[in-house]
């Protein structure tokens, strides 16, 4: 009965432990998050103007919401974004005045996280945008709040691992210490079980004359 339980254990430790080193090695492939991968204007570019605004990420995605803000915070009315597989497509009513812009969008990506990003650009100075002042364009287009721009589960470009998951690479590590010392104190196989003590027998005491 001592060497079963003993090899029970032992075989209970090596699956807790391969367990773990299994969830450790497939969690990060299977938390990432789709990613935007391209995007017209380019981030960083300098364009003489916009119509439209074109976002593509890696995979299909869903309620898109593209924002577009002056370099000041001023919002510029937008068209309704529309998404297209892969692809969302903002129309820009308006001309824009020379300047810095930035474009925040959020989508929900194919595994049901919500991702975005900004993307910010310069748009040149032209003879007919340079006199035209920049608030032209802007609106009382309600802003998006602080809580709405910051990721709900993983920024552009993927995401780190939850805790839940290291709760319970943790759980796992304690449960295999617990049984490995479990099987110490029951010792391995063909290890004698302990034997309590026997006081040794001491001489009889010699009898009284």
């Amino acid at each position: 009965m001592e060497f079963t339980l003993s090899n029970l254990l032992r075989r209970t430790l090596v699956a807790v432990i391969g367990c773990g080193l299994f969830l450790s090695v497939t969690a990060p492939a299977a938390l990432a998050h789709d990613s935007l991968k391209s995007s017209s204007p380019a981030k960083g570019a300098t364009v003489s103007g916009v119509e439209t605004i074109e976002l593509e990420y890696s995979s299909r995605v869903r309620f898109p919401l593209v924002v577009l803000r002056t370099a000041a915070g001023q919002m510029i009315k937008l068209g309704e974004p529309q998404a297209d597989g892969p692809k969302v497509r903002t129309a820009v009513p308006g001309p824009l005045a020379g300047g810095s812009y930035v474009i925040a969008w959020r989508v929900v990506s194919s595994d049901g996280h919500p991702i975005e990003g900004e993307i910010p650009f310069t748009v040149k100075a032209t003879s007919s945008s340079s006199t035209a002042p920049e608030t032209a364009a802007a609106t009382t287009a309600p802003a998006v709040s602080a809580q709405t721009t910051r990721p709900a589960a993983a920024a552009q470009g993927g995401g780190g691992i939850p805790g839940w998951l290291w709760a319970g690479l943790a759980a796992l590590v304690v449960l295999g210490l617990a049984i490995w010392l479990l099987s110490r104190r029951t010792g391995g196989p063909g290890e004698p079980a302990g034997q309590p003590d026997v006081p040794a027998e001491r001489p009889d005491a010699p009898t009284a004359p």
